[in-house]
């Protein structure tokens, strides 16, 4: 059976086409009050906060400030563009047309801005930062969706938005990934060569991406430099066992690792 039929009318305000689906107007109102403010803004601090205090908590530095600001600039964006309604559009004496949607699409581009700024590469192809932008750009939509009048979306949203960062952080240590590594191995000069580090990597599940072979004559030693790759589902880098067995090699006279992954941000 089909539900009934969209009516189209005219906002008495803007002059707009506005749908009315089963009686209901779905349209920004164009006449906010101070208790209605309020309400925006109590909501926006606490849904702002709920996802600040997670990133805080984790130790991040875009934590419980940035991320409440970055809501609470959404949403006051939004009820300066809900007051600004009345005076949308081209004016009869006038050539300015006034665009309200760009002040929170403004608001958008300024925090990818930000989040772009939380995004650091470290060496050897090492990025943070990632889930702390993305949780700045989400933490705007949900500012929008508050400031705009959209209470229950932007409360459920920050709700699910806090499950995901919180809940799904376990779940994501639990899940088998693959870590990277720069392994750099100094030895006598007869006591390894590259074919046989290669076999005990692959024997011990590492994936070589790279290897090099340095070999100095005159201090009669040879220096391997590879970049590895092997599956773990310990949530961040470790130090594999190999390890201990190359420390017993004979002849070894330095062994360096760098872990080049990070654990879940």
């Amino acid at each position: 059976m089909r539900g009934p039929e969209p009516v189209h009318a005219r906002s008495p305000v803007l002059g707009r086409p506005v749908v009315r689906a089963t009686g209901k107007v779905f349209c920004m109102p164009t006449v906010i009050t101070w208790q209605e403010i309020a309400l925006r803004l109590i909501l926006t601090v606490l849904a702002g906060g709920l996802l600040g205090m997670e990133r805080s908590r984790t130790g991040h530095f875009a934590g419980l400030r940035t991320t409440l600001l970055v809501a609470l600039a959404a949403s006051v964006s939004m009820i300066q563009m809900n007051l600004l309604i009345p005076t949308n559009g081209k004016p009869h004496d006038s050539y300015a047309v006034m665009d309200l949607m760009r002040l929170p699409l403004g608001i958008l581009t300024g925090v990818g801005f930000i989040g772009a700024g939380a995004i650091i590469r470290k060496k050897n192809e090492m990025i943070v930062g990632v889930t702390t932008a993305a949780t700045m750009w989400f933490a705007t939509i949900v500012g929008l969706c508050l400031g705009g009048g959209q209470k229950i979306l932007g409360v459920v949203a920050a709700v699910l938005g806090f499950l995901v960062l919180w809940g799904l952080r376990r779940f994501e240590n639990r899940i088998e990934n693959y870590q990277t590594a720069a392994l750099s191995l100094t030895i006598a000069e007869d006591r390894m060569t590259a074919e046989r580090l290669r076999e005990q990597l692959v024997k011990a599940k590492f994936h070589v991406k790279s290897l090099s072979v340095a070999h100095r004559v005159s201090e009669h030693h040879k220096k391997f430099d590879c970049d590895v790759r092997w599956p773990s589902s310990e949530g961040g880098p470790a130090v594999p066992k190999l390890l201990a067995e190359l420390e017993q090699l004979p002849g070894i006279i330095e062994l360096t690792w760098k872990a080049i992954s990070s654990a879940p941000s």
